[in-house]
């Protein structure tokens, strides 16, 4: 079953009055659930995998994606299609820098980009922004 961009718009809608969410934020994770589906139908038709059991997702604390409405907009996009009953698993990556000044990496708490050993404002952010799949259980 194909779904186009006013059709998933009219279902984002639907699901934002559902969760009291606008449906331009509940959009973001449609169109991220709809990409990371794709990816997953490739990568079976690459390695011949005729079921997808479960998928599991590593989501950065600081990658502006809600795990809930991820999970529910791609619960939507399987129904009746092949993928229905895949589980998703999700792991939440806690935010991280790195204080070059200090040489240490340390966890960024609060959304506080500040060294808690000199200072220094000037950190690199080394973890907690991605969004990666990590596996696939597939037969």
């Amino acid at each position: 079953m194909e779904k186009n961009g006013s059709m998933l718009y009219a279902l984002s809608s639907a699901l934002a009055a559902a969760l009291d969410r606008t449906p331009a934020i509940l959009m973001h994770e449609m169109s991220i659930a709809q990409s990371l589906i794709t990816i997953l139908q490739e990568e079976m038709a690459k390695h011949g995998a005729t079921a997808l059991r479960s998928v599991r997702l590593n989501i950065g604390e600081m990658s502006a994606i809600v795990p809930e409405s991820l999970s529910f907009c791609f619960e939507i996009i399987i129904q009746g299609t092949p993928l229905e009953g895949t589980k998703l698993l999700m792991d939440r990556i806690p935010l991280r820098g790195y204080c070059p000044g200090c040489d240490r990496p340390f966890d960024i708490k609060d959304f506080v980009f500040v060294c808690p050993t000199c200072g220094s404002t000037d950190i690199e952010t080394i973890e907690g922004q991605e969004l990666s799949i990590v596996e696939m259980e597939v037969e």
